[in-house]
């Protein structure tokens, strides 16, 4: 379980990478919900692959996300995954918001499928 949530979420931000907003939004249920950034979310596909076009503008079009340390807790059909992510940019250093986070993602499956439906890069920090 643990390699096969691993994989996806590598997929994924390797599609945020190279801007395959269309083959991103694969990854996430219909439901899903993006912690844009503290007090903003996005709901629903549609508005997830809008806002991830508007990070990508936010970061010069440069950002690339990678994981380091994972823990994952699994409950019948839902993962939790608290993860290092590390966000990489042209302009990291004017961004507002810290490149090295303590991120939450639960994950369910849908139809023997592991899909994305809350992906929080902030953690806990949302409550700062």
């Amino acid at each position: 379980m643990n390699n096969k949530i691993k994989e996806l979420i590598a997929a994924a931000d390797k599609a945020i990478k190279e801007e395959r907003f269309d083959d991103l939004m694969e990854f996430y249920t219909d439901d899903a919900v993006l912690v844009v950034k503290p007090g903003l979310e996005a709901k629903g596909k549609q508005a997830i692959k809008e806002a991830f076009i508007k990070i990508a503008a936010y970061f010069n079009n440069s950002v690339v996300p990678t994981q380091g340390k994972m823990i994952m807790l699994e409950a019948g059909d839902t993962v939790l995954v608290l993860s290092q992510t590390l966000l990489d940019a042209d302009n990291n250093n004017s961004s507002e918001f810290s490149m090295d986070r303590r991120a939450t993602y639960v994950y369910r499956n849908v139809n023997g499928k592991w899909l994305c439906a809350i992906d929080n890069s902030y953690g806990t920090t949302v409550l700062d």
